[in-house]
């Protein structure tokens, strides 16, 4: 009867203290989501031919109007105790307003446009971990992105030829591939769940094909950077 006894209580500890033993450092998967903005390159680093810095000359927006919110999910796996692999994809959208600079209706109305970005990636990186899994978790890494893109400018246009004023839809379309690099921290709030903060860095730009989307530059730069918060279960 004592034995029994004994057993009963304290089987429910040894589940508990195998159950808090998983919990720490034995994950070996993540699934997430990150939350947060992206911030695209400033005027003055943008790839030649970007259609963007080619529509500042007659269009009044900034470069900046372009920040935005950004999404992603990821999926984590331990290549060992300081080495892990990702893999995510993400999405961004942003719709600008602007107008010309010098010209306006014979009414004095503003000839008015909206342009439009889109950027969805793919990734794949690798992660170090310099002081390995644990409470709190540091990390860099890099890898490689597939950023899908859409860029479109619809409205109202003056013809250079007339300064007649018509309506039209100009866009373009890609995928362009290009480097990724993100350093962040991240720690548990829970058995099975984490919490931080990450930045990344991207590299790419696309072509507009200018002949026939009738955009004005023949690329489009997509590099700048990510401010995300990040969330995973593990297991």
């Amino acid at each position: 009867m004592g034995l029994a006894a004994a057993a009963a209580i304290l089987a429910p500890a040894a589940a508990h203290a195998q159950i808090r033993q998983v919990s720490s450092s034995e994950h070996r998967q993540a699934i997430g989501f990150t939350l947060g903005g992206f911030f695209p390159k400033g005027e003055d680093s943008r790839v030649d031919g970007d259609v963007l810095f080619r529509d500042l000359d007659d269009l009044a927006f900034e470069i900046g109007d372009f920040t935005g919110g950004a999404v992603s999910g990821e999926w984590l796996f331990a290549l060992g105790d300081f080495v892990e692999a990702g893999v995510g994809a993400g999405f961004y959208q942003r719709t600008v307003p602007s107008v010309y600079r010098a010209f306006t209706h014979d009414n004095g109305s503003e000839i008015e446009q909206r342009l439009k970005l889109r950027i969805v990636p793919v990734t794949a990186t690798v992660r170090f971990l310099p002081i390995g899994r644990g409470s709190v978790e540091p990390y860099i890494g890099a890898g490689i992105g597939a950023f899908n893109w859409r860029y479109s400018e619809t409205g109202e246009f003056v013809d250079g030829s007339d300064d007649s004023i018509f309506r039209a839809t100009y866009k373009a379309n890609g995928t362009a591939v290009g480097p990724v690099i993100l350093a962040g921290i991240r720690a548990p709030i829970a058995d099975v769940w984490d919490i931080g903060g990450e930045v990344q860095w991207q590299r790419a730009s696309g072509d507009t094909n200018r002949s026939e989307s009738g955009l004005l530059g023949e690329k489009i730069d997509l590099g700048g950077w990510h401010a995300l918060l990040t969330m995973h279960i593990r297991f």
